[in-house]
């Protein structure tokens, strides 16, 4: 089987961005945030920096306690770009959640503490293929019966792109009509898929293009930075490298500062610093100086399975 690196406006085919309805010159970029339903503060982190800053769009996690605060809000705003982040860890010391399933039906999706497990390690040694699968189906049958209409599906700590599970992940977005993220194969991503997650990438890849998926270019995950300084500046030094013609998503984490995201993690000065990153007016107005079209699922759900 012959193999081929996808390059944006190569091979003969049009572009991701071209499909999109935009020029090989364009500078595409999806702010894209992660968590929504984990707590109080991240929903109105989140829900702020969509309505006033600049994230273009965000992710659920069904099993949460704070669900049903942002299912209201998606009920209440249909069109808001808010797809399904399935989840299958629960990562916390003391704030956890559970399975939409029963320990009796799916007791490898179950740590001895009755929670889902903390590690993506730990799921793929316990879990079934089978055991995923269904909670994937349950979680998407949740958020729709509470009036969600997810513009998008992705995985909670990348746990549904391991080579056990991703087949799964992908046949769910397939039977469901709801688009899975999932990328272009980047020689990085090719090796990390193999390295990281036991992903043959090359055979994965052909599949779903045969299927007609959309696949990102470039999804970039992890921001840097202690203080709010130097983690805005690593942000606007990646807006400014974006590659013309180049489809690219960011993802981020947002939380307000407040005692609830202080007792749940260690973490929350870095989720409050993109809040901030995010809902300044400065980003704003870098973005549109550098010429950078902002999108999001909604947009790439027009394409979604159609023949290229």
């Amino acid at each position: 089987m012959s193999f081929t690196i996808y390059r944006p406006g190569t091979a003969g085919e049009p572009s991701l961005a071209e499909r999109m309805g935009y020029k090989k010159t364009d500078k595409l970029l999806m702010i894209h945030a992660d968590d929504i339903g984990m707590c109080h503060s991240v929903n109105m982190a989140t829900i702020e920096a969509m309505e006033k800053g600049v994230v273009s769009s965000a992710a659920i996690m069904v099993p949460c306690p704070w669900f049903p605060e942002i299912a209201e809000y998606c009920r209440k705003n249909p069109n808001a770009d808010y797809g399904l982040h399935l989840t299958l860890t629960s990562e916390w010391r003391n704030y956890r959640w559970t399975p939409l399933q029963s320990r009796q039906q799916a007791p490898g999706l179950y740590d001895k503490e009755g929670f889902i497990h903390r590690s993506v390690e730990d799921t793929v040694k316990y879990a079934s293929a089978d055991e995923v699968e269904r909670e994937m189906r349950l979680q998407v049958a949740r958020a729709l019966e509470f009036g969600i209409k997810p513009s998008h599906i992705d995985s909670h700590m990348g746990t549904l792109f391991m080579g056990k599970f991703y087949p799964r992940y992908v046949k769910v977005g397939k039977d469901t009509g709801i688009m899975p993220m999932i990328l272009s194969p980047t020689p990085e991503r090719m090796k990390e898929g193999k390295e990281v997650f036991g992903l043959d990438f090359e055979t994965a890849y052909n599949l779903t293009k045969k299927q007609n998926f959309v696949h990102l270019d470039i999804l970039k995950e992890d921001a840097y930075g202690d203080t709010l300084a130097t983690r805005r500046a690593h942000y606007y030094d990646a807006f400014r490298k974006l590659q013309p013609g180049v489809v690219t998503e960011f993802i981020c984490h947002l939380s307000m500062d407040d005692q609830e995201i202080r007792n749940i993690t260690g973490n929350w000065l870095a989720r409050y610093n993109e809040y901030l990153i995010m809902t300044d007016p400065k980003t704003r107005d870098l973005i549109d100086s550098l010429g950078i079209k902002l999108f999001g699922y909604r947009d790439l759900q027009k394409l979604a399975f159609k023949p290229v």
